[in-house]
């Protein structure tokens, strides 16, 4: 009896999302649960996200309740991220690249379509808290794989997984140094606000596990392997969680306190002094020698793209055309000059050589209505606001939007984050309501 009775809710739960076909509800929970593999993955797989964020679109048809669905289209939120997915596809028809150049510079802005279901979905879900949970649970997991990594080179998933002729990184366990900076940034500052909220609240257990966890991500940042990006960006967010959560005088001794361990870990960290230096010997390098180089290659790239830009200044030369471009440019050059690059590093210049000023205002505008809407308070409105300003801010650097790793880390955190806080300032109807899984 003891045994059946410890086996019944296991059934139960089973039993509750194999009943998806028929309960509304428990189709809810498996899109929810989608989401929670979506973001367990993102860390680790590209394929993965792909294969299961099909399935989660797939899942959600039976689910739309088509005019609530249409009417939460026509909101910017949403109807932006299309109207930018739209010029790309329309941009194919004055680009002269080959339809294949085209139509694969398309494939950077599908997952944008991904992000109004999001708003519409966790709108009406109450777990959209789970998506955040399991995404700092992956990258505590994959924080410390880095870690093991650093001291074993030969346990990164990297060296089996690519077939390029370089090894891994030092620490990095998949995919490159880049996207795990970003994931690690992002999740240190997140972890900031319910730290404090914890605190408040006076739950120091919980709030010591969260800190313990934000210093183990950050020390791998500083000690094992962190990107110039990264390091330029995460003061920036810093200073807005300061900003808007810190009083004055809290404001100023974190500040103090933040330089008194930045200058500790200098000292002590020979990867965090590298990483830095390279913004000054990368400049002299490319400047005076004409050797490609990290940030002196980004300025050759951004110097081109503003020519390329002012040749077609309102609509651009078309999507796909910004490798074709820079391969003329490089005709007769060698060095750093002699580049050729789909891709200017730079998420403004990218938009502006392919769609002009019209692309630019779009994208801009896309930009500025998430951030408002996160403009309350509570965690859901500080998470989103931190992704949309990391995606701004990196996106000086890099065309993160449109990279599958940092788009998806947009698409979702903003997808899930502005589902919440829309979800907050209204009442749940008495369908929409999943109280039985809670």
């Amino acid at each position: 009896m003891t045994a059946a009775a410890g086996r019944a809710p296991g059934i139960s739960w089973l039993s509750f999302v194999l009943s998806a076909r028929h309960d509304p509800v428990a189709r809810i929970f498996n899109l929810d649960l989608l989401t929670v593999l979506i973001a367990i993955l993102l860390p680790w797989s590209t394929t993965g996200v792909v294969i299961v964020a099909g399935l989660w679109i797939i899942a959600l048809i039976p689910t739309l309740e088509v005019p609530a669905f249409l009417r939460s289209l026509t909101r910017p939120i949403s109807a932006l991220p299309i109207v930018l997915f739209a010029l790309s596809l329309i941009g194919t028809l004055w680009s002269d690249a080959s339809w294949g150049a085209r139509l694969y510079a398309v494939g950077p802005t599908v997952k944008l379509l991904v992000l109004p279901l999001l708003l519409y979905h966790f709108e009406r879900s109450s777990r959209g808290s789970w998506v955040f949970v399991a995404f700092l649970a992956s990258c505590t997991l994959l924080m410390m794989a880095s870690w093991a990594v650093a001291f074993d080179p030969d346990l990164s998933l990297k060296r089996y997984l690519s077939f390029g002729p370089y090894g891994p990184a030092k620490g990095i366990v998949v995919k490159n140094y880049i996207d795990q900076s970003q994931e690690f940034a992002l999740c240190v500052v997140a972890l900031a606000y319910p730290i404090l909220e914890l605190l408040r609240a006076n739950r120091i257990r919980l709030a010591a596990l969260l800190t313990f966890i934000a210093l183990g991500l950050l020390a791998s940042m500083m000690f094992v392997v962190v990107s110039r990006t990264a390091l330029v960006t995460m003061p920036i967010m810093l200073a807005i969680f300061a900003l808007l959560h810190l009083r004055l005088r809290t404001a100023i001794v974190a500040v103090c306190i933040a330089a008194l361990l930045a200058a500790v870990v200098w000292n002590v960290s020979p990867s965090l002094r590298a990483t830095v230096s390279k913004f000054f010997t990368d400049f002299q390098y490319t400047n005076i020698d004409n050797v490609p180089t990290g940030i002196g290659s980004r300025l050759e790239f951004w110097r081109k793209s503003l020519g390329f830009f002012a040749e077609a200044p309102v609509i651009g030369h078309g999507t796909g055309a910004t490798r074709g471009l820079f391969e003329q440019a490089a005709i007769g050059q060698v060095g750093a000059h002699a580049e050729v690059v789909g891709n200017p590093h730079n998420q403004t210049l990218n938009v502006a050589v392919q769609w002009g000023v019209i692309g630019v205002i779009v994208l801009y505008a896309m930009w500025l209505v998430h951030l408002l809407l996160f403009r309350g308070d509570g965690l859901a409105a500080w998470i989103g606001l931190l992704v949309v300003v990391q995606n701004i801010s990196t996106s000086l650097f890099n065309s993160h939007l449109f990279d599958f790793h940092e788009g998806w880390m947009y698409v979702l955190g903003v997808g899930v984050a502005g589902g919440m806080v829309l979800r907050a300032g209204r009442d749940v109807t008495p369908h929409q309501d999943d109280s039985r899984l809670r």
